[in-house]
C-alpha cells in the first residue's frame, strides 16, 4: 500500500505513473525471488530449522507475502485494490517487526547471557502478527513511526551486541597470543557485517519517508525521481533481507553438500571453487550464537 501511494501520485503524467508501476513489479520479483529462495532452503534443509533461522525464515516468509501481493493484481481501482493494499501492508510491517525480534534475540543471548530465546516464540509471533494487524487496521499514522523505532532499536541492539563482543575478542586475543589473530580478524568481519543489517531498513525505506514528509507540505506536487527512488527501494527491500539475513554460510554449505551428493561431477566444475570450499568452513553467526545458547 506505501508503495501504491507512490505509484498513484495526482500530479504524475500517465508515462510516468507506468515506469513506477513496472519498476514496483520488477523490483517486487526480485524480493519474491530472493525471499523465496531463504523459505525453500529452510523447507528443504534439516539443518537449518534450529531457533535462530526460523526467525530469518519468518522473515523471509513476510518479504515473500509482501512481494507478491505487490505483484500481482490491477491495483488501479474496486474491492482488489483495498485487497492487495492491505495485505501488502500487513506483510511488510511484519518483515521489519521480525528483524526486532532476530535483533532482540541476539542482544538476549550475547548481552544478557540468557539461554531461554526458544521460550519467547509464542510472545514473538503475538508481537508480530497482533502488531501488523492493528497497524494495518489504522495505517495511515502508523506506519513510518513503528518504521523508525523499529530502526532505532534494531541500530541501538546491534550496537551493543557488536561493542560487547569485539571486547571479548580483544581481549581473547591479549591472552591466548598471535596464533589466534587471524581467527580475530575473521571473527571481526563477522561481527562488523551485523552493523549493516539496520541499514538494510533505513536503506529501504528513507526515500519513501523523505517522499511523505514532502507529501504533507505539497500533497499536489509529486517528484517523480522520488517517488521512483521510494518504490524501487521499498520494493528491493525482501531481496536485501534475503541476502544479508538468510544467503548465509549455513545456507552455502547446505546447498553445497546436495551439490557434492547429487550433482554430476560434469556440472560441479561449473561451480565456483571459492564459494564453496567458504561456504564448507564457516557457521552462519546467527546459528553459532542459538547452537551456543543451547549449550
Amino acid at each position: 500500500m506505501v508503495a501504491s501511494a507512490a505509484v498513484a501520485g495526482v500530479s504524475l503524467t500517465a508515462h510516468q505513473r507506468n515506469i513506477l508501476a513496472g519498476v514496483n513489479a520488477g523490483a517486487s520479483s526480485l524480493s519474491f525471488v530472493g525471499s523465496g529462495f531463504i523459505v525453500l532452503c529452510y523447507l528443504l534443509f534439516k539443518e537449518l530449522r534450529k531457533f535462530s533461522f526460523k526467525l530469518v525464515f519468518y522473515l523471509a516468509l513476510s518479504d515473500m507475502l509482501c512481494s507478491f501481493f505487490s505483484i500481482v493484481g490491477d491495483p488501479s481501482k474496486g474491492f482488489f485494490c483495498s485487497a492487495q493494499g492491505y495485505s501488502t501492508h500487513f506483510f511488510c510491517v511484519a518483515s521489519f517487526l521480525w528483524t526486532t525480534t532476530i535483533a532482540f534475540t541476539l542482544h538476549r543471548t550475547v548481552v544478557k547471557h540468557k539461554t531461554d530465546v526458544e521460550e519467547f516464540e509464542a510472545m514473538f509471533h503475538l508481537y508480530v502478527w497482533g502488531t501488523s494487524l492493528a497497524m494495518t487496521a489504522i495505517h495511515l499514522l502508523t506506519f513510518y513511526m513503528p518504521l523508525w523505532g523499529a530502526i532505532l532499536y534494531n541500530g541501538f541492539t546491534y550496537f551493543q551486541v557488536i561493542r560487547m563482543l569485539n571486547n571479548a575478542t580483544r581481549m581473547a586475543v591479549g591472552m591466548s597470543g598471535q596464533p589466534y589473530a587471524s581467527d580475530a580478524r575473521d571473527n571481526m568481519r563477522a561481527l562488523n557485517r551485523w552493523g549493516y543489517y539496520p541499514l538494510i531498513l533505513i536503506g529501504s525505506w528513507a526515500f519513501g519517508t523523505i517522499n511523505r514528509i514532502h507529501d504533507f507540505f505539497e500533497p499536489n506536487h509529486k517528484i517523480f525521481w522520488l517517488s521512483f527512488l521510494d518504490v524501487g527501494m521499498a520494493s528491493l527491500m525482501g531481496l536485501f533481507n534475503s541476502i544479508a539475513y538468510g544467503l548465509n554460510s549455513s545456507v552455502r554449505r547446505a546447498i553445497c553438500e546436495r551439490v557434492d551428493k547429487y550433482w554430476p561431477e560434469g556440472l560441479k566444475r561449473w561451480l565456483p571453487i571459492n564459494f564453496k570450499y567458504k561456504a564448507l568452513t564457516q557457521e552462519s553467526e546467527l546459528v553459532l550464537l542459538s547452537t551456543d545458547g543451547q549449550r
